[in-house]
């Protein structure tokens, strides 16, 4: 491999044209100036959506599919030969077609055929590939043509799971060479699937190192196809985390991720980039090598597939077709039964689900499921989508996976009184503390919607005035305080099991599995009780708050917010304590402020994620600001700012160069009037009634959660 030297950095600005240029040409006047242009696409996390379909509401989608990314790869090797087209997993797992019913015969699956038909050059396994066992995930991965990578994934007696954990691809005489690893996670997901325990995960720098040091000097570059986020999930060496692969192996070139479905963009010290899901975009990596096959620059971008034109090609493939017109009819011809009414709740606030807040008919429906296949005591249920929802009318199989999304089958385990109340403060952690002033509840932006469990079987009442660990309250069981030493028998998914186990939040073995997925015994169901009644319980609800519902105040709020002028306060309630001043792309933020003069370290935490953003920083006795730079301080506490006496003026040193603002200083911390704004970081914002406003693209580089 070829190794960047610093003085490649100096030259990326001088020669990005020119490479960019050279990707539009043909290889020979590449050739001609002794140059490379290598193009390299990434998928991941695409969840068998082939056709750009969503089953669930019977309709073509208009911006994902791999039938998209199939055109785009089409128009961009016809523009440079010279492309590699790479999949870091998640890719058999996420439909009705995948997971209803090519999981029960894997026999011409349409993944492969699809990956075989666009000719990618490496598929890298992800988390999800293991949901239906070790042997089907095998007969899927015999059907593919490229190379199925996973180096941190070893069988027994040491060797390669998929056979291989690199392949080198070779382009215009420039050998790639692509490692493939997936997050070592898996066992605590998919731990109880047939064949996973038989495995062996690695931590994924560990797997990348052994991989670099065989290839040796056989490839120009190293990319790695990694099946996992930026930073660590789980663990605490980071040995889940993409990061510690460019910390660990510097000879690393190229970086792809996946599995948090997010868009992320570094070009830093070398590109790294995943997109999101669905196939509803993909990230492209450009590079340009010298004569002697050196980096001389690299890009990483994302494109998105929205309204691009399907490859008919591509869903003309016999296996893809046949499965597509096969899952159709699968959920159009067969009316299931029939919904007597709605089952959710008209959300008060936009985008604010009523299913997280309140006691439901589908979270009752699938918990009284449950229970009747198990004959367990209690069980637990998660709305996996905001907007699940059983509409009255005529019911099929796409609103049986539209209220359960996930392919699970049901564990049941004897747990102790003082485990079932662990598990129920564990799934309290889903909503953020209420404080005084807050017209809202919202929720915990580190616990998703898929680890937010309700309880069927107990009654119970989750005080949310109280710090996570300390919620639930007036736990009964049949009428009677749940006592610690109390026995019962909990019925959970497979997937929430091997996560309780692995948290240490219940100590017994499984002692019974369905046969069926909980889909399936929906589907029973609804064939006995048609129509389906919406049934509510009420077993539990929300106490501890004073949402204020009375106040004017409240609903002038909420009425802008359903009229889509405030964004949905979804992980941060709005508080009418707050300043609430500035208005970032419709959030709502507070800054100190008086006379409008705004804390500049308070519009650095409202303009943080965007490309308004700015890092302030005290150096040398002089305010340091650094625009398109991530603020590093913690938001400062609110306070009463008392009249200035005077305005004075400071010199800023903004990108190296001095700018003079009005300002005042108050506690160590400086104000600065609404137009010096533009004069220190070149945007506009709008003001009105002594609030801010600002709307900004969302940066490059912000944010990185972890997903499925």
């Amino acid at each position: 491999m070829k190794q960047r030297r610093s003085g490649v950095r100096t030259l990326l600005a001088s020669l990005l044209a020119a490479a960019m240029l050279v990707s539009l040409v043909p290889a020979a006047l590449a050739a001609e100036t002794g140059e490379t242009h290598i193009t390299i696409i990434g998928t991941s996390d695409t969840h068998g959506n082939i056709w750009g379909y969503s089953y669930e509401d019977m309709k073509e989608s208009t911006g994902d599919g791999l039938a998209r990314v199939s055109t785009y790869v089409n128009q961009v090797r016809a523009e440079n030969p010279n492309t590699i087209l790479v999949d870091a997993g998640d890719t058999i797992q996420g439909t009705i077609m995948t997971d209803d019913l090519y999981s029960k015969d894997t026999a011409n699956h349409p993944v492969p055929a699809a990956l075989n038909y666009m000719k990618y050059d490496v598929w890298t396994l992800g988390n999800h590939e293991f949901n239906f066992g070790v042997d089907k995930l095998q007969s899927i991965i015999d059907q593919a043509d490229m190379p199925v990578l996973a180096a941190n994934i070893k069988n027994a007696d040491g060797s390669y799971f998929t056979g291989a954990g690199y392949t080198i691809v070779e382009r215009g005489g420039v050998n790639v060479a692509i490692i493939g690893v997936d997050t070592p996670n898996i066992p605590r997901w998919d731990g109880t699937k047939q064949g996973v325990d038989q495995l062996t995960f690695e931590p994924m720098a560990d797997a990348v190192a052994e991989c670099i040091k065989e290839i040796g000097d056989k490839a120009d570059v190293i990319m790695v196809s990694a099946h996992a986020g930026l930073e660590a999930e789980y663990s605490t060496d980071g040995s889940d985390a993409a990061k510690t692969i460019l910390e660990k192996c510097p000879e690393v070139d190229v970086l792809q991720m996946g599995h948090t479905h997010t868009t992320y963009i570094n070009n830093d010290t070398i590109p790294v980039g995943e997109a999101k899901n669905n196939a509803g975009e993909v990230v492209r990596y450009d590079l340009t090598l010298n004569a002697d096959k050196e980096i001389t620059s690299a890009t990483v971008e994302t494109v998105s597939m929205k309204d691009v034109e399907p490859d008919q090609n591509l869903r003309n493939v016999a296996a893809i077709k046949t499965a597509q017109e096969k899952t159709v009819s699968f959920i159009q011809d067969n009316v299931l039964g029939h919904a007597a009414a709605d089952f959710q709740p008209v959300n008060e606030i936009n985008g604010l689900p009523e299913g997280r807040l309140q006691d439901t008919a589908v979270i009752d429906l699938i918990g009284t499921v449950q229970l009747e296949n198990s004959g367990a005591d209690v069980t637990a249920v998660a709305l996996f989508k905001d907007t699940s929802d059983l509409k009255k009318g005529d019911l099929n199989y796409g609103n049986m996976f539209d209220i359960y999304k996930f392919p699970n089958v049901l564990y049941t385990v004897k747990v102790t009184g003082a485990e079932m109340k662990a598990y129920m403060e564990w799934a309290a952690e889903c909503w953020n503390q209420w404080q005084p002033g807050d017209i809202n509840i919202s929720f915990n932006p580190d616990k998703p919607g898929y680890l937010h469990d309700h309880f069927i079987g107990l009654n119970y009442e989750v005080n949310l005035s109280k710090p996570a660990g300390q919620r639930i309250e007036n736990v009964t069981f049949k009428g009677e305080p749940l006592a610690d030493d109390q026995i019962l028998t909990l019925c959970v998914n497979d997937y929430r099991y091997t996560g309780l186990k692995n948290e240490g939040i219940i100590s017994g073995e499984k002692e019974w599995e369905s046969s069926a997925s909980v889909r399936d015994m929906l589907v029973a169901y609804l064939a006995e009780h048609d129509p389906l009644e919406p049934v509510v319980d009420n077993n539990w609800k929300i106490t501890g708050v004073d949402l204020q519902k009375d106040n004017p105040e409240r609903a002038a709020y909420i009425e802008k917010i359903n009229a889509g002028e405030l964004a949905t306060p979804y992980n941060k309630s709005i508080n009418l304590n707050e300043a609430n001043n500035v208005v970032v792309n419709g959030k709502l933020y507070s800054a100190a402020e008086l006379e409008g003069f705004y804390r500049l370290r308070d519009l650095a935490t409202a303009f943080a994620g965007t490309t308004a953003g700015f890092n302030v920083e005290w150096v040398n006795g002089q305010v340091v600001i650094t625009t398109g730079a991530p603020y590093t301080a913690e938001a400062l506490p609110a306070v009463t700012v008392p009249a200035f006496e005077a305005t004075g003026y400071i010199t800023v040193l903004v990108d190296g160069k001095p700018v003079e603002v009005a300002s005042e200083l108050y506690q160590g911390h400086f104000y600065v009037p609404v137009g010096a704004i533009d004069a220190l970081l070149g945007i506009q914002v709008a003001q009105a009634d002594g609030v801010i406003s600002l709307t900004a693209d969302k940066a490059a580089d912000a944010g990185n959660g972890n997903a499925g």
